[in-house]
């Protein structure tokens, strides 16, 4: 079985034929997908697939960096977010509460996908850090790791866990696409590895030092509908396609595909303290 720690599968995307593509995924050998929120729309639609789906499918919820800046003419729009994104972590704990009195799982797995994104925009640095801060207090206070959205700003992000860590936090480095001693940053702060698609680029410098890194401190993941994996480049991508992933992670350590699927669907369980049954 393969844990694919980062889809989107509820995004519009997949609004024609989303029920086909879960099938092939659970047919190339996922069998659980984590999903993270984005922002206060996206999660009706997760939350209905979550609910098709209770045995394969975890939620995160949290708030994009992207969202912070996206609506520029209302600086205020971003905390109106964050708090929707708020009362449905609320309503979620409170649902994990019940859930373990009737023996059944914990929809709620992670607070995500946040993080810090100056590639398209840095004017609201303070602002994304606020929010970001402000989420990590949740998954601190509820004991629930993070799945860390980081582009153009590993600096800033050290800075933040600096200041943020204290025992408390753990969680992915979604996409990573880092340097060598970024990695080893990351992974003194406690944190995984998230390995998609792009470790299969040519111009990926991660593939260069990833045998370096512990296999205990990766998991797979898709990001799909974004970033597919050669040889799918240019199409959309789809959960199903990790396969290509693991593949090439396998390659780069010298092990066979079974054995990285079974180290990252350990280390994901152990990580989002997931409950997979039969």
């Amino acid at each position: 079985m393969i844990i694919n720690t980062h889809s989107h599968i509820y995004d519009e995307a997949f609004d024609t034929d989303r029920e086909e593509v879960f099938r092939r995924a659970m047919e190339a050998g996922v069998g659980m997908l984590l999903l993270p929120n984005c922002d206060e729309k996206s999660v009706k639609p997760m939350m209905e697939f979550y609910e098709r789906h209770p045995k394969e499918v975890r939620i995160m919820m949290g708030l994009h960096p992207e969202e912070v800046y996206k609506d520029k003419e209302d600086k205020k729009d971003y905390k109106e977010k964050l708090g929707i994104i708020e009362d449905e972590v609320s309503r979620l704990t409170a649902r994990n509460d019940s859930s373990v009195s009737v023996g059944v799982h914990n929809p709620l797995v992670g607070i995500g996908e946040i993080g810090l994104d100056f590639y398209w925009d840095d004017t609201f640095k303070k602002e994304q850090i606020e929010v970001l801060s402000e989420q990590l207090h949740w998954a601190k206070e509820l004991g629930l790791p993070v799945s860390l959205h980081t582009r153009n700003a590993f600096h800033e992000m050290f800075k933040v866990l600096d200041h943020e860590q204290d025992g408390r936090l753990a969680g992915v480095m979604h996409c990573f696409n880092g340097t060598f001693d970024e990695a080893r940053t990351a992974l003194s702060y406690g944190f995984h590895l998230g390995l998609g698609g792009v470790i299969t680029y040519k111009s990926c410098g991660v593939k260069d030092f990833l045998a370096e890194i512990p296999m205990e401190k990766i998991v797979l993941e898709t990001d799909d509908p974004y970033l597919p994996p050669v040889p799918y480049r240019g199409q959309r991508n789809e959960p199903a396609y990790i396969v290509k992933t693991a593949e090439k992670v396998a390659e780069i350590y010298g092990v066979t595909t079974e054995e990285i699927c079974k180290i990252t669907t350990e280390n994901a369980i152990k990580l989002f303290k997931l409950e997979v049954r039969s």
